[in-house]
């Protein structure tokens, strides 16, 4: 059976069964709404204005944050992975910023940025950049010493073996990064918005909550659910462009 028919058929069972449960247990709509009732939500968000600013603004937050956690992340990376001196410096202070709690952070981001969207940008790189980065570094690492030395060997230059054997060899490892990264990019900017934001789904999600609109709350974590799908898929695709020749990419298009 193809693979989107039977994703398609899970999603309406999970509807049916959600549907069952409200029906059978009598669950009250401010616990858990019908699914009609946040399908007709999700309809009437879609009709407003309104809507696509917010959807906008945790866009530009959440790619922003992707963009600069990926150039930083694998630049980052392939410096300490194949530098050892780099690598001995600047490890522990990596080791200590992953380990601390990133949320922590948000009054620090505030305070030097301010509540606009350059702290949700800066908290959704932060987030973004640890899988982007561990994966750029363990690409660097995974080289081939017996085809550097074919290149030292064959008198290539710094930038020859970087570019036909240094690249090539982390590819691999930095796309599976991206595609962890643009996962937290959106909760970074979406749970900066939830704690300071004054506009974005997260912001949205916070006003339906404390309005005691439930059903409307619902069609809001949908219509991020539907967002972070699309963002998921379009960065994992870049595998059948980038890198077609690999196993991973052969792989996705079965």
């Amino acid at each position: 059976m193809n693979r989107l028919l039977i994703q398609i058929i899970s999603v309406l069972v999970f509807f049916l069964l959600w549907k069952a449960y409200v029906s059978g247990f009598d669950v009250s709509p401010l616990v858990l709404p019908p699914p009609e009732d946040v399908v007709h939500a999700l309809v009437r968000l879609m009709q407003r204005d309104a809507t696509y600013y917010h959807i906008y603004t945790t866009l530009a937050e959440c790619l922003g944050g992707f963009c600069i956690a990926v150039i930083v992340g694998t630049l980052l990376g392939q410096l300490l992975g194949r530098i050892a001196i780099l690598d001995t410096i600047f490890k522990p202070f990596v080791i200590a910023l992953q380990l601390t709690p990133k949320v922590a952070l948000i009054p620090l981001f505030i305070l030097w940025f301010g509540f606009g969207i350059e702290s949700k940008i800066i908290l959704s790189a932060l987030l973004a950049f640890f899988p982007v980065f561990s994966n750029s570094y363990l690409g660097a690492k995974s080289v081939d010493t017996g085809l550097i030395e074919v290149f030292q060997v064959g008198k290539a230059s710094t930038w020859q073996r970087f570019k036909l054997l240094v690249i090539p060899a982390s590819l691999p490892y930095i796309l599976t990064g991206m595609e962890m990264a643009i996962v937290l990019a959106i909760i970074g900017a979406v749970v900066s918005e939830f704690v300071a934001g004054s506009r974005g789904l997260g912001y949205l999600a916070t006003i339906k909550l404390q309005d005691l609109e439930v059903d409307t709350l619902f069609a809001v974590v949908i219509l991020l659910a539907m967002i972070g799908f699309v963002l998921y898929f379009t960065v994992g695709s870049l595998r059948k462009v980038v890198i077609p020749w690999h196993e991973s990419a052969k792989a996705a298009k079965k």
